[in-house]
């Protein structure tokens, strides 16, 4: 509400299990872009609403489970003529259009790799309290166009990130890519990375052998006090600073492999612009229905003309 009245916006309050209110809200605009995570518990109660009225349905998700969830729609979702696009900030955009990017140079792919790194960034409340919750769930990645569960912190590597910077180890992490890449390029085999300090690396290492801990209430409940306690996010002067850097490598069967790096601004701000880019789109009339990913709907290209961003291509 405070949000609203700063902008001079209306704003309208509702729990997403009051379905009449939700119903009522949404028979008068023609697009949602959802932003209320966690996202494994409130996207489908929106999804739902928006293909009973007809809705079309963004969110900002970055969750796996909710990816697969939203994908199962998709009959629905054309039925009613709906698109339904989650994963419209930086989890999935600059990855998923790095993926189709790769896919097109690279068509005979069999194995994709994707890694992101922030420099000067620092995560959100929301985004901590999403990390605490898949805490005990391990790490993920796409291995013969199946999900598949592997343990925390599964691999580690070195990766040129490029635009003058120096090489970063990064590690695997269960990112929304594993679920969307294979829709977007159909290449069966997906691992994503990202840059973490070693600590952080050796804490995930360490979570395998306490995970059943951390699925309990009480871990629960204590880590995101800690959380909600101390994690506020990066303040407007810090994202202004920041950047990102997403590399990307595929591989065919041959040992043939391309590899492509963007540089986009810091992750939320480069957030905030890809989700408003897609609505004004929708708005436009631009909205393919059934479920969507980022370069499904819209190529692998359309993220070159936001401010800020640059794409360089190495054989």
């Amino acid at each position: 509400m405070s949000l609203a009245e700063e902008h001079g916006l209306d704003c309208r309050v509702f729990e997403l299990d009051d379905t009449a209110s939700l119903d009522s809200a949404l028979d008068v605009v023609p697009v949602v872009l959802h932003a209320a995570g966690p996202f494994s518990r409130t996207a489908l109660p929106m999804a739902d609403a928006c293909l009973r009225t007809g809705t079309h349905y963004i969110d900002i998700t970055g969750e796996i489970g909710v990816f697969e969830q939203l994908h199962a729609l998709d009959a629905r979702a054309r039925a009613a003529g709906v698109m339904v696009l989650p994963g419209a900030g930086f989890d999935v955009v600059p990855t998923d259009l790095q993926a189709a990017h790769l896919a097109r140079r690279l068509p005979s792919a069999t194995h994709l790799r994707l890694a992101f790194h922030a420099l000067g960034g620092s995560i959100s409340r929301g985004t901590a309290l999403t990390m605490v919750e898949n805490a005990a769930g391990g790490g993920a990645v796409r291995r013969d166009g199946r999900i598949t569960r592997v343990p925390a912190a599964w691999r580690t590597r070195m990766v040129d990130f490029g635009f003058g910077t120096r090489p970063v180890s990064v590690t695997t992490i269960p990112w929304g890519d594993v679920a969307t890449a294979y829709r977007s390029t159909g290449i069966p085999n997906v691992e994503v990375y990202t840059g973490m300090p070693a600590a952080q690396r050796r804490m995930l290492v360490a979570s395998r052998t306490i995970s059943p801990l951390l699925r309990t209430r009480l871990a629960q409940s204590m880590l995101k006090r800690i959380v909600r306690a101390r994690v506020t996010g990066p303040d407007d002067a810090r994202r202004k600073r920041a950047v990102s850097l997403v590399w990307g490598e595929a591989e065919d069967e041959t040992g043939r492999r391309v590899t492509s790096r963007l540089r986009t601004p810091e992750g939320y701000t480069l957030t905030a612009m890809t989700a408003v880019e897609i609505v004004r789109r929708v708005l436009a009339g631009d909205a393919p229905i059934g479920f969507q990913t980022p370069s499904l709907a819209y190529g692998a290209d359309w993220i070159l003309d936001l401010p800020g961003v640059e794409r360089e291509d190495e054989s």
